[in-house]
């Protein structure tokens, strides 16, 4: 049964992803009515086919271009929205031009939602929380960077004409911090705003999707990471050093709309994570994928920075799970996804 709405109505966007179905899913649980954003009719129609339980709390608004501020407006137009998650952003590895693929779009993306909200939203929208990431944090060109904890305070300095001529994870992940400054600034820039802001910093995110996966085709680029060692060569290198649930990215996003000391702050939301690690967990607790996983070096925790995700913890109320967990419940999805791949 569906718990009665009446805590407001939250606008997502980037609602048909992978983080952003946890974050409309935690949403209606815990008594929200979502507007959920996307650019045709049938991609909005598919998200809210994934919540029948809610079809009378869901409505969705058709964004053509989310760098428009103009776009917004009829999302706003009768009033009921109170709350923003604003989930959506460009993904791309690989972009022929960093400006134009990757940096314009983040940017304008992250701050046109700002000020829609002030333009339309009629003084009735109380917090906007943004999916930024562990890529606004972490200083790449440190590397591992023994001894340190990477917390709030971190920013990838990386600036626009770094991120311009870098390659493609590179400039990707200046997209992340340089999307996330233009928030703070505009916010700063517009004291009058009826809103605060909130952003929510997690590293790979890995777990379930709040929806069964018929394949594994499209699955976001974490879930994939682990996908891919499946019947792989070698446990993959370091990369990122840290993960999150994706139901702990939710939690923390819905808890960040509500807390009042949530308002002007970053949260990292995440634990430290090697690959080997999972791998070991998932050759112990899946038997049927004991012989399809490499062994790698079995217990091996390489030395590296510690990722700090305590603040969400004391502010948001967050109580992190175990890798075990997160890993249980992403290759177990993943293999009923490649049930369906091995049918189509």
């Amino acid at each position: 049964m569906a718990a009665p709405q009446n805590k407001g109505t939250i606008l997502v966007t980037g609602g048909g992803g992978f983080v952003g179905g946890q974050i409309v899913r935690e949403a209606l649980e815990s008594g929200y009515n979502v507007r959920i954003t996307a650019r045709t009719q049938s991609s909005a129609s598919r998200t809210v086919a994934r919540f029948p339980s809610y079809a009378a709390n869901l409505s969705t608004a058709i964004i053509p271009d989310m760098t428009v501020p103009e776009s917004y407006k009829d999302a706003f137009a009768d009033g009921a929205i109170t709350h923003i998650v604003h989930s959506a952003s460009p993904f791309n590895l690989a972009p022929e031009d960093n400006v134009r693929d990757l940096l314009e779009p983040a940017t304008r993306g992250a701050t046109s939602v700002l000020e829609a909200a002030h333009r339309y939203g009629g003084g009735k929208v109380k917090r906007v929380v943004a999916t930024s990431s562990f890529a606004s944090i972490i200083d790449i060109s440190k590397g591992m960077r023994e001894g340190y904890t990477y917390s709030e305070k971190d920013w990838n300095p990386a600036t626009w004409d770094d991120a311009a001529k870098a390659p493609g994870v590179v400039a990707y992940c200046a997209s992340k911090a340089l999307a996330e400054r233009a928030m703070w600034d505009w916010m700063a820039a517009h004291k009058d705003a009826s809103f605060a802001l909130s952003t929510i910093c997690p590293p790979w995110v890995f777990g379930p999707y709040a929806h069964e996966l018929d394949s594994t085709k499209g699955v976001s680029e974490s879930v994939g990471l682990l996908n891919n060692i499946i019947d792989g060569d070698s446990v993959p290198p370091f990369d990122f050093g840290g993960y999150a649930d994706s139901r702990e990215v939710a939690f923390a996003h819905v808890r960040a709309l509500e807390v009042p000391e949530a308002a002007g702050k970053r949260f990292i939301v995440g634990q430290d994570f090697r690959y080997q690690a999972a791998v070991d967990i998932a050759r112990e607790e899946l038997p049927e994928l004991r012989a399809r996983l490499p062994v790698g070096r079995k217990g091996e925790w390489e030395s590296a920075y510690h990722v700090d995700g305590s603040l969400a913890e004391r502010v948001l109320g967050l109580r992190y799970g175990t890798l075990r967990d997160t890993v249980v419940a992403t290759y177990a999805q993943l293999l009923r996804a490649r049930e369906g791949d091995a049918r189509a």
